[in-house]
């Protein structure tokens, strides 16, 4: 009872150590044994999506965006180290405002949006990808805001969880599903190359995204295709649990290491509370 009660600064000790551990990716990977062992993972067919991270601190629940997440977005300045032309993250390495200014509290926070009508707010994006059998996530990762972190983060998710082309066994039929955003012709390619099917969503209106679409006639006509867009609501559900009421929504830590070690124990307490659902009390023991 007379012992010292840790403080701040002893927490954050702990908290680095435990950040330059990677704990919270070895967590996962335990988590993941245990259900293998149930038998709840499809080593097949997965899906794949991120999600946009806001940082700063909320402190006004009736409003989307906190006065002080306006208070980090006016922190922007021009960036001290120009991006060169070409190599933004735009597309086709095009200079967007993130490229060109950078936040004075948190300079890994970057201005995003994921969709054009929304307001562009300091962010990181967190992506995963899930098992299509019960919705568990098997990889995640945070990322500096860019167009095109989605698909990079998506590959590389892709190849800690499945292995290659020539290890697999022949009868493994890899597939993926993702929603437009991954609609690119490169990142379909990539998806070929490692014998992955794309079962990802085509643009359907008129415009200049229609020739964004990459998918042969063959691909398209996969009737696995169809089923692997109706399970991609699995993951929102992640999502969804992720930033109902939780710190996620809008988070407190700053750099990407941080929000990246808080993204990977959130899935993880995701998975948890999944599991508790699917596996029988009495497999537990009890």
């Amino acid at each position: 009872m007379d012992d010292p009660v840790w403080d701040v600064t002893v927490f954050t000790k702990n908290r680095e150590r435990l950040i330059a551990g990677a704990v919270s990716q070895r967590l996962l990977e335990s988590v993941l044994v245990e259900a293998r062992e149930h038998d709840l993972l499809s080593e097949e067919h997965f899906t794949v999506d991120g999600t946009l991270i806001q940082a700063g601190v909320p402190t006004d629940r009736s409003s989307s965006v906190g006065w002080e997440a306006w208070a980090a977005a006016r922190s922007f300045k021009e960036n001290s180290d120009p991006t060169a032309p070409g190599s933004g993250t735009g597309s086709k390495g095009g200079l967007l405002l993130r490229d060109k200014v950078e936040s004075t509290t948190d300079p890994d926070a970057r201005l995003y949006k994921k969709a054009s009508a929304d307001k562009a707010v300091p962010s990181y994006q967190g992506h995963a990808l899930i098992e299509n059998r019960n919705g568990l996530a098997v990889s995640a990762e945070a990322t500096l805001a860019a167009t095109v972190a989605e698909r990079e983060a998506a590959l590389r998710m892709l190849d800690l969880t499945v292995e290659g082309k020539d290890k697999r066994n022949p009868e493994e039929k890899i597939t993926l599903g993702a929603d437009t955003q991954y609609q690119d012709e490169k990142f379909v390619q990539d998806l070929r190359d490692r014998e992955v099917a794309p079962h990802i969503s085509e643009y359907t209106q008129g415009g200049s995204n229609m020739g964004k679409n990459s998918l042969t006639d063959e691909e398209r006509q996969d009737a696995r295709r169809t089923i692997s867009q109706r399970k991609r609501k699995l993951i929102e559900r992640v999502f969804g649990w992720s930033k109902l009421d939780r710190p996620l929504r809008q988070v407190k830590l700053r750099g990407l290491d941080r929000v990246d070690w808080f993204y990977r124990l959130t899935i993880v307490a995701h998975n948890l509370v999944r599991m508790r659902r699917l596996i029988p009390i009495e497999a537990l023991g009890g």
